[in-house]
């Protein structure tokens, strides 16, 4: 099993932009989060954009794992929590202001495609979004706000 620094681990999942992934990296890693999990990489972000941020995540010291889908990434790391960052079917807004409290590993899933989570991916876990957002902001301005968020909880 992997060890995350943070009780929070979060997974882009759906990116075939190399930027995305490792904007996304970039992000995650600032916030000093230990492990990044990427599922269903494919196109220029798994030919160009897994070795970029497997560089980016030696030399910050943190962890880089890449698995084919969610259902993968749920049997390996085991969450107590796990959450769907999805517009279309977003059960709970999340305010970023008051964040609620989970306990135990927490998994954050985003979408780093284009068109939302599917029905089927959205079953993995509990959907959620951002209060007061009435669109899609895409995968990296989700990311940021949600994670910050959890995070203020935690630390």
């Amino acid at each position: 099993m992997v060890k995350a620094v943070s009780p929070l681990i979060p997974v882009v999942h759906n990116v075939s932009s190399v930027q995305r992934l490792v904007d996304v990296a970039r992000l995650v890693y600032g916030f000093d989060i230990g492990l990044l999990v990427a599922s269903k990489v494919y196109g220029a972000a798994a030919q160009s954009g897994i070795p970029e941020v497997m560089r980016l995540a030696f030399k910050s010291n943190k962890s880089f794992l890449v698995l084919p889908d969610i259902g993968d990434v749920l049997e390996l790391l085991k969450p107590d929590v796990t959450l769907i960052v999805t517009f279309d079917y977003a059960g709970e807004l999340i305010d970023p202001f008051n964040p609620p409290v989970y306990n135990g590993r927490v998994l954050v899933v985003f979408n780093g495609g284009e068109p939302d989570f599917s029905a089927d991916e959205v079953r993995f876990g509990k959907p959620i979004y951002i209060k007061g957002v009435p669109r899609r902001i895409g995968v990296v301005a989700e990311a940021s706000i949600i994670l910050y968020s959890l995070l203020s909880r935690i630390r």
